[in-house]
């Protein structure tokens, strides 16, 4: 009686082993006899009838993979190190599979040497102020190779510039004149403004000759507010300008 249940316990012991859980984020990817499967199986419940089948999981979930530092000569020829993050994830698990040996490898590899040939075709200065525009090429490039390995790189971001000692002794002199020169311009806007409004303060004073008496009182007032010794004793320019006449006239006269 034994005996005879031997292989209905084989049997079970094999459907037991056949049955497979795969989570939520992975697939299976089924070779029956050597051919891949139509559709890759999963999440939940599967059965795997080995030896006949062979199941490859996959995860689909978004990988950061680190490019190590990489030395980039720009187009201007200066030497960096940049290091970045690329964020990708498997939408075809069967040609992840199937169409390259290991496609976090061939990622990484393939970031890298993108990474070294696509900020080597550009300047120092437009690799420091324009990252974003970088990393939306750089994700460019590399989700175009990576489409026919049922990969989607999603984002890249570099990390880190380093540069030359040199090179930032440099950088912080061109920033220190052009500050120096915005400063230069920012004065003379303001000796631009400053004369256009004392021209025409003076016609409006030209107009309202009195206006100067009211001009000199508040000087006045505002100096006798700082309780120092000092006596001021305001001269009209008009009261000079008049007196230089009078003695042209009396220098002139015949005597």
């Amino acid at each position: 009686m034994g005996l005879e249940l031997v292989p209905f316990i084989l049997i079970a012991l094999y459907l037991i082993s056949s049955i497979k859980v795969l989570a939520e984020y992975e697939r299976g990817v089924i070779f029956r006899l050597g051919r891949v499967l139509d559709k890759a199986k999963g999440p939940g419940l599967i059965l795997v009838f080995g030896p006949i089948d062979r199941m490859v999981r996959t995860s689909l979930r978004v990988e950061a993979m680190e490019v190590p530092p990489q030395d980039v000569v720009t187009r201007d020829n200066v030497t960096v190190k940049v290091n970045a993050v690329v964020y990708f994830r498997v939408v075809d698990p069967i040609k992840a599979v199937i169409e390259v040996a290991n496609f976090l490898y061939a990622t990484s590899q393939l970031a890298q040497t993108t990474l070294r040939s696509v900020l080597g075709e550009v300047e120092l200065d437009e690799l420091l102020s324009q990252r974003e525009k970088l990393n939306v090429r750089l994700q460019s490039v590399l989700d175009q190779h990576t489409g026919p390995w049922g990969v989607k790189v999603t984002m890249v971001e570099v990390k880190q510039v380093d540069l030359p000692e040199q090179m930032i002794r440099a950088i912080a002199r061109q920033a220190e004149a052009e500050r120096e020169r915005r400063a230069k311009i920012i004065h003379a806007e303001g000796e631009y403004e400053a004369a256009v409004k004392l021209s025409m303060a003076a016609e409006q004073i030209q107009k309202q000759p009195v206006a100067i008496q009211l001009r000199y009182l508040q000087t006045l007032v505002e100096i006798g507010a700082e309780k120092n010794t000092t006596v001021v004793f305001p001269l009209p320019i008009d009261l000079i300008s008049s007196l230089s006449r009078a003695l042209d006239k009396l220098v002139g006269e015949p005597k």
